[in-house]
């Protein structure tokens, strides 16, 4: 594998703006995650000073090339609500991800496939609810976006509990 430079132009695409944009919006993912599990545990997680957490996610450009390890990133999002983190680089490389809150151990809901269109559909209505507010004045805010997106994202989860109730069945 080839490692682009720092700046430059890599097949068409100029690496250092690219990486620049990228940079920026895994940092801003580390803020929340730290910001999720709080400042003050997060220096306890990782063993990292509050100083050295801000650097993780300060924007200015003599912290530009400082990211955090790998390492703390799963000890953070181990007790966070959400893996912040983790979702910014799936979605930089174009992979969509499921998060499923529920512990992997837990009982499956019972009620099959007839219980799952039932949930698509009030799912699919709390979504279309939420659209309709937010393009009330015609714009989304950020805010209304973020509403949306978890909205999205309990619909995706109610799908793949159909997919998995019609694989059972189907087999």
């Amino acid at each position: 594998m080839r490692i682009p430079p720092k700046s430059g132009m890599i097949d068409g695409l100029n690496w250092g703006l690219m990486m620049n944009a990228a940079g920026n919006y895994l940092k801003k993912h580390a803020e929340a995650l730290v910001k999720d599990v709080g400042l003050e545990a997060a220096c306890a997680l990782t063993g990292k000073s509050k100083a050295t957490l801000g650097r993780y996610y300060s924007t200015s450009e003599e912290h530009a090339d400082r990211f955090m390890p790998v390492d703390a990133v799963a000890q953070l999002e181990a007790a966070s609500s959400y893996p912040h983190v983790t979702s910014a680089l799936a979605e930089l490389r174009g992979i969509t991800i499921s998060y499923d809150k529920s512990k992997k151990n837990t009982p499956e809901k019972e009620g099959g496939v007839n219980n799952d269109v039932i949930a698509l559909s009030q799912r699919f209505a709390m979504l279309m609810g939420e659209y309709t507010i937010s393009m009330e004045d015609g714009v989304i805010t950020i805010n209304e976006a973020k509403r949306l997106l978890r909205e999205t994202l309990e619909l995706q989860q109610v799908l793949m509990s159909m997919k998995m109730h019609l694989e059972d069945e189907a087999s």
